[in-house]
């Protein structure tokens, strides 16, 4: 029986100002929807938010449950907090800056979990490491050589779950890993005799994994509802403002509800049913690859609309445009391979309102801002109902989710 382990404040006070990057990237491509602005919030959040999930897994097994470890929880999210600042020139004269609070995250995470793994910290803390010095290195440069040090940034953290996965599966760290494993467990009031270091390395709390991701998630939606504030700002608040923020709340709800009414309960479900040296390779799958594009929809989304509520009854300009539609889709997406990978559904309606949703681009662009909220707003309720309708009743009650026990 798996102990119960559930999301500390201090985790969640760590979320908070994670978000924040999320805040100031939403700013950033506000400020340039552009291929180029695009390109560098991707590349941004992709390195920042593998941090994040390092954290996520790191107090997964190693709680903040002495002061010790608190303090250097909070040390991280001070250099988090630098990131966060650095974000609006991090391709410029914030670059430097921006390295070194993210190697200083590194550094932490890699010091933090020596208490779970013991010398096993070294298969991630290693290309960790190299991946923040990449990052660092960017900053001294402009143009292509900088854009190629993020990419190289980006190919460390591709190949590095390769290697703990492979870890993980050969159990074959030495004696000093093993030792720090059982201290981990000791930490958690786990007893959990014969376990191999691979089970250590890929093992999850299911509860925990779950219940963090769902939190970012709905502080994201909550940061979404603040970017929509100040995209308002000092504009007279008019019946079409008014509206506006409706039906962009209305499209933030139908997002929040995609997520948490059905797939939050069947993904807890799944990953309890799930060996445990099959959870690492099923959470990032699930929680970083396929939560990347759900996170940055909504980041997306809210930039269109901060570019667009003050133009609502106009013909809007491409940019914003497909923002608001690209941000829904970008978002679905995301949704689509989070349930392909825990093997839950139906699918089939979300896809189409992925296309549907991108082909509302014209009525922002011929008809008006405004016009293109409400066919999004549209577009998902029609979604959520008709699967509401075709779905078994147990699916909404989160009771039809699929073990995953395959190798993959």
């Amino acid at each position: 029986m798996e102990t119960e382990h559930r999301v500390s404040t201090l985790e969640l006070f760590f979320d908070l100002v994670f978000v924040f990057t999320i805040t100031q990237l939403t700013v950033l491509l506000a400020d340039d929807l552009s291929l180029r602005g695009a390109g560098q919030v991707v590349l941004i959040f992709t390195v920042l938010f593998w941090m994040y999930g390092g954290y996520a897994h790191l107090t997964n097994q190693v709680p903040p449950d002495r002061t010790v470890r608190r303090v250097l929880l909070m040390l991280a999210m001070g250099a988090f907090m630098v990131c966060a600042l650095a974000v609006p020139t991090a391709f410029g004269a914030g670059g430097i800056a921006f390295g070194l609070g993210y190697l200083l995250v590194v550094l932490v995470h890699s010091a933090l979990f020596t208490q779970a793994h013991g010398r096993g910290v070294l298969w991630f803390a290693l290309p960790n490491a190299l991946c923040a010095l990449s990052v660092t290195a960017a900053g001294f440069f402009d143009g292509l050589p900088a854009w190629g040090l993020w990419m190289l940034a980006l190919l460390l953290q591709f190949v590095t779950p390769v290697v703990v996965q492979r870890v993980a599966a050969s159990g074959t760290a030495g004696a000093g890993e093993a030792e720090g494993a059982q201290g981990a467990q000791g930490a958690q009031g786990a007893e959990a005799p014969g376990q191999t270091v691979g089970d250590q390395l890929g093992g999850m709390n299911a509860a925990h994994l779950v219940e963090r991701h769902g939190l970012l998630l709905i502080i994201v939606f909550g940061e979404s509802v603040i970017a929509i504030g100040i995209g308002v700002g000092a504009l007279p608040l008019s019946l079409g403002i008014a509206g506006g923020a409706f039906l962009a709340l209305a499209i933030a709800s139908a997002m929040w509800w995609m997520y948490f009414v059905r797939d939050e309960g069947r993904a807890e479900e799944v990953f309890a049913q799930t060996p445990p040296e099959r959870r690492f390779k099923l959470a990032m799958v699930a929680y970083y690859y396929a939560f990347l594009p759900m996170l940055l929809g909504i980041a997306v989304f809210a930039a269109g609309v901060k570019k667009a509520i003050g133009h609502l009854g106009e013909h809007l300009h491409t940019g914003p445009a497909v923002a608001l539609a690209g941000g829904v889709a970008l978002y679905l997406a995301g949704d689509l391979a989070f349930r392909a990978a825990l093997r839950i559904g139906p699918v089939r309606y979300r896809a189409a309102a992925l296309l549907l949703a991108l082909a509302t681009i014209p009525v922002g662009t011929g008809r008006s801002g405004a016009g293109q909220l409400v066919a999004l707003a549209c577009v998902l309720v029609a979604a959520l109902v008709a699967e509401s309708r075709r779905s078994p009743a147990g699916a909404a009650r989160g009771t039809a989710a699929e073990p995953v026990t395959g190798s993959g």
